[in-house]
């Protein structure tokens, strides 16, 4: 794989979206053999965006793929990892005085 990625891939999908009172929820699975990494980029082409209440939707469309080139993905994982560290300064405990 390439420094600065870029490498696309079309493949078949499933689109499931389900907004009924024991679930609200959307989910892509793709037919592809591999896994999607951090810094790749997923499109799916002419999916529904919403389904009304109390319905659930499965339709079968296709995925385009772009994959992170060895920057990106290192880029991309640095920058989660900052995001996660901010959360460790969030207090949980019980305040009595500000």
């Amino acid at each position: 794989m390439g420094l600065f990625g870029g490498r696309t891939v079309t493949v078949p999908c499933t689109v499931e979206i389900e907004q009924t009172p024991e679930s609200l929820h959307a989910h892509v699975i793709l037919d592809a053999g591999f896994e999607i990494e951090p810094g790749d980029e997923v499109q799916v082409h002419d999916a529904p965006t919403s389904v009304p209440y109390g319905e659930r939707l499965t339709v079968r469309r296709t995925a385009t793929i772009t994959r992170a080139g060895a920057l990106e993905r290192a880029w991309t994982k640095l920058i989660a990892h900052l995001e996660l560290t901010e959360l460790y300064e969030v207090s949980f405990s019980e305040r009595r005085k500000l």
